[in-house]
């Protein structure tokens, strides 16, 4: 099974992933798991508009797989930016961005709660 693993670059409760500091580990144990084939890194950015804030996220990750390929070879793979930061995300080398609200608009989930606005 192709997968990614993600870290969560930016350092908030409300996402998932990884430290980055516990990323490579976590990646050379993977050869543990010989049907999970690692394709690359995925990251959400910190949900801002302001580019300065939001630039870091990806830089970490883009330098993360960097150092995880050394590991695993096949890892070429970046998976951050979404319908607000994608522009960012490209330029700083994502290879899949995530175009949800582009395309179909705002939608409710259950957890939206946890999604009030950008940060200030």
């Amino acid at each position: 099974m192709n997968v990614y693993v993600q870290v969560n670059t930016s350092g908030e409760q409300s996402k998932f992933g990884l430290h980055p500091d516990d990323a490579l580990d976590f990646i050379e144990r993977l050869e543990a798991f010989p049907r999970l084939k690692p394709q690359g890194l995925m990251t959400l950015a910190v949900f801002s508009d302001d580019a300065d804030r939001v630039r870091p996220c990806f830089t970490l990750l883009r330098r993360q797989r960097d150092q995880a390929q050394r590991l695993h070879h096949q890892m070429t793979e970046l998976s951050m930016g979404m319908s607000g930061d994608y522009e960012l995300a490209i330029r700083e080398g994502a290879t899949v961005v995530r175009f949800g609200q582009a395309i179909f608009g705002p939608r409710p989930t259950p957890n939206a709660h946890c999604w009030p606005g950008p940060a200030e």
